[in-house]
């Protein structure tokens, strides 16, 4: 069965262009030119992408992305935004956009990054879900957290980290794959009345990086420029008996 994607873009020339070469490439595509009409679309219906324009009438793409998290649909967005709309491009990441193009943009780009999302997906390196119902323990590829415990496996080796450096990796343990800024982990670690800088939280990540080369194929944390840090972990590879 083919992949669904909806376009959400209200210029005509455009949303033919996006709309015939993802067809092209065996996509099925729905197209929107309202942000209302595309929001309702998003809700209505299961897509496995949604290309979403941030400049709309009628609901622009932030509100619409707000709104669909809110909602708690999950679907990977790919924000399309003007070459001076770096700002845009920082608050659709925090409202949880897994990519963006700048416009213009080549055909090639587009299918790459449509790609590049798709399979992130469909490999399972964004993993919904991955705390046991009591919380004593989040599984993660290869990665096992055991918050009650203060501990820490990568591949079944115990990792050593200190207390800050575990509630960091915690935090960004559930929610994989979301990007999450350096002022959610300042808060959620260590509180709103915290007075030091968020320098603090990089020097954590930074030193957890260092701690989880044991493994970098299996999890690794992603920095997202200007917005903060994301965990990308993939599942594991079942093992046969021979």
């Amino acid at each position: 069965m083919a992949q669904r994607l909806l376009v959400i873009e209200d210029e005509p020339t455009l949303s033919r262009l996006l709309t015939y070469n993802l067809t092209q490439e065996g996509y099925d595509v729905t197209a929107e030119d309202h942000g209302s009409a595309g929001y309702d679309r998003a809700l209505s219906q299961d897509f496995d992408l949604i290309l979403l324009d941030l400049m709309l009438p009628g609901m622009n793409g932030l509100d619409i992305l707000n709104k669909l998290r809110v909602q708690g649909v999950s679907t990977p967005v790919i924000i399309l935004t003007a070459k001076n709309g770096e700002a845009e491009v920082v608050q659709g990441l925090k409202s949880g956009a897994d990519d963006y193009i700048t416009k213009p943009f080549g055909v090639s780009e587009l299918l790459a990054r449509v790609d590049a999302v798709l399979r992130r997906y469909s490999n399972g390196d964004e993993l919904p879900q991955p705390e046991d119902k009591d919380g004593s323990r989040i599984i993660l590829g290869e990665l096992e957290i055991y918050p009650l415990k203060y501990e820490v496996t990568l591949g079944g080796q115990s990792i050593s980290l200190r207390p800050k450096e575990f509630e960091v990796l915690l935090y960004l343990a559930k929610k994989p794959g979301v990007v999450l800024t350096r002022d959610d982990l300042m808060n959620a670690v260590w509180g709103f009345d915290y007075i030091g800088g968020q320098r603090t939280v990089d020097v954590h990540v930074s030193s957890l990086r260092k701690k989880l080369e044991l493994d970098p194929e299996s999890v690794h944390i992603d920095s997202i420029r200007g917005v903060g840090y994301k965990l990308v972990v993939k599942r594991k590879t079942p093992h046969h008996s021979s």
